[in-house]
């Protein structure tokens, strides 16, 4: 989360800013892996620090790709280039995937007992064996109230007595590290408990289908006894991680560089999803441009990129060139999209007003998106919450334009009728990937119809950390309408991924993703009774009801439902993508000459 100063660039500075990038990424050297794909530096360019470095509040694409490989959950799913591949959970620390029939599950399917398997160490020193109390502290640690999950909500929802758990602990010293560790120790769950080191036992309000799912998202990852001595994700914290993946962070040097090496205490025998070709992995941060990050990856002086797709422009040129470092990738998703601030005090409250934001709806041009993204290839307008793909999802559009180019003329009489003609809105955009031209876009279809959006930089962490999950910046009116994107937490029995974070108003505050504070008891109800249904279908229906439910009280404006076009160097093998962070497995990579 940084803050950097900002500039145009022009056809005729690319020249420059790549040179400049390209001799700091360096190149050549003896970083290649040897002749059986092991070994050599995996070389990352990336705009910004990650939001986060502490898995249990880590959520963008970026920190979700580099957690991945030093934390490690019970269960994981699959990076693959076939995405049903991807769908079904897979066991990472637990020594099997528990099931009724194995007894894991018990047969009210509110019991999960989980064994673990043995040779998962910590990198701490001594080396010791994760054990099942560092799953319990790991899970403890959600609702911090220093740098709480913004998934959260999962594990609230379902573990018995982890909602009042996490009530309590909000109250809490978030500067003291010591107050916090004392209360975590000091208070159970009454769903979470360690039979004994191997074995972990989850106990839930009612049956959850999705559970595994929850488990195997980063947030439920282990977390060792050394972290109760740091404010979560704090600055001594993020300098001091350990690892039980096959890789430890040797080197941080915020908003400039983050260093993984192998991590001695790791042994591939006990783990069957992370092969960790590469001996190391650079991610070199700073650098803004996706048409300089392109450069750098064709070039072959980086490698992959962190938080930068490729540039619109180049998308045509390597489709038509076959070039086989480029793949498009299925992730659907419902990214970006435009959120409300309905907290925020400016224009006398106009965006807690569901005309004014209904008048919003008809502004955008979704189609001029779509160009943005690449074409139809890579994109299509989305005009609900479920994108296909999700459980849920029906085709439907409460404010449909012609062509998907929004309506400028409906738009300014709506805001004519709600008392509200002219607005002046706060817009911070990220600095990387598509943001700045979806962010400019936006701002000339709100110029339209008579808003005067003010679009500011900001770096990727800022924009989630000190604007979007800050409860009290949306109070003090610091922004009024944003743009992040939102992709499925899993796929498969997904209901829970899209609706719950994005609009369940019970689990609103601090690194909440509900970014705009949107709480209706209706769809709260509609969250809890597709929750609970047995059956799929009308699970699906439900999740549907509330979808319809969202988008009549124009919650936020889907913009698009992206593919996702990704590159990497010729050096790259076995480069295998992962959906849900839009990223491939860097656990998998193997580096050629």
């Amino acid at each position: 989360m940084v803050c950097r100063s900002r500039f145009v660039v022009t056809a005729g500075a690319i020249a420059g800013i790549l040179a400049a990038s390209l001799a700091g990424c360096g190149g050549g050297g003896d970083d290649g892996g040897g002749k059986d794909g092991r070994g050599g530096t995996l070389r990352i360019v990336g705009s910004s620090d990650p939001d986060h470095l502490d898995p249990a509040s880590g959520y963008t694409f970026a920190s979700l790709a580099l957690t991945r490989t030093f934390a490690r959950p019970l269960f994981l799913t699959r990076s693959s280039n076939t995405f049903e591949e991807t769908i079904p959970i897979q066991a990472d620390v637990a020594a099997e995937v528990p099931t009724k029939d194995n007894g894991g599950i018990s047969a009210d399917g509110k019991t999960y007992t989980i064994k673990l398997r043995s040779g998962v160490t910590w990198n701490s020193k001594p080396a010791r064996e994760v054990t099942a109390g560092d799953y319990v502290r790991g899970l403890k640690r959600l609702c911090n109230p220093a740098s709480p999950s913004g998934g959260q909500g999962y594990y609230r929802s379902t573990i018995l007595g982890m909602d009042a758990y996490c009530k309590a602990y909000g109250k809490v010293d978030a500067k003291n590290a010591a107050a916090m560790a004392g209360y975590q120790n000091g208070h159970d769950i009454d769903g979470l408990k360690a039979k004994d080191d191997r074995t972990l036992v989850v106990k839930l309000t009612r049956p959850a289908g999705d559970m595994l799912n929850i488990l195997a998202l980063q947030f439920a990852s282990a977390a060792p006894k050394e972290y109760d001595q740091y404010v979560p994700d704090g600055q001594e914290f993020r300098t001091h991680t350990l690892s039980d993946g096959p890789y430890e962070i040797t080197g941080y040097s915020p908003n400039r560089t983050i260093t993984l090496g192998r991590n001695p205490a790791w042994k591939g025998a006990s783990d069957p999803l992370r092969p960790a070709y590469v001996d190391a992995i650079q991610i070199n941060l700073g650098q803004d441009s996706p048409d300089a990050v392109q450069q750098q990856l064709e070039q072959g002086t980086a490698d992959l990129a962190l938080d930068s797709p490729v540039p619109t422009a180049a998308i045509s040129r390597l489709k038509s060139a076959k070039d086989d470092r480029f793949a498009i990738r299925r992730s659907p998703s419902i990214s970006p999209f435009l959120v409300f601030n309905s907290q925020s005090p400016n224009n006398g409250k106009a965006l807690a007003d569901k005309r004014v934001r209904q008048a919003i709806e008809y502004a955008i041009d979704k189609s001029a998106l779509v160009k943005i993204y690449g074409g139809p290839d890579v994109a299509e307008p989305l005009n609900q919450v479920i994108p296909p793909g999700n459980v849920g999802y029906q085709k439907y559009d409460t404010y449909g334009t012609p062509g998907d180019q929004g309506d400028a003329a409906k738009c300014k009489a709506l805001l004519a009728a709600a008392g509200h003609p002219a607005l002046t809105l706060k817009f911070p955009f990220r600095v990387s990937g598509n943001s700045p031209k979806v962010a400019q876009s936006v701002q000339a279809n709100l110029r339209s119809c008579g808003v005067n959006a003010q679009i500011t930089p900001d770096s990727s962490g800022d924009f989630y950390g000190k604007s979007l999950v800050s409860p009290a910046a949306a109070r003090e009116g610091k922004w009024d309408v944003a743009a992040p994107n939102w992709s499925p937490d899993w796929y498969g029995n997904n209901g829970r991924s899209v609706i719950q974070p994005l609009f369940d108003g019970r689990t609103y505050g601090q690194n909440s993703t509900n970014y705009g504070a949107y709480d209706n008891p209706a769809v709260n109800g509609l969250i809890d009774q597709a929750l609970e249904a047995q059956d799929q279908g009308k699970a699906a229906d439900l999740w549907h009801r509330a979808d319809r439910q969202i988008m009549d009280d124009a919650a936020v404006v889907p913009f698009l439902n992206p593919n996702f076009a990704i590159y990497h160097s010729n050096r790259i093998r076995n480069a295998m993508f992962i959906p849900t962070i839009q990223a491939y497995d860097y656990t998998k990579v193997r580096l050629g000459g």
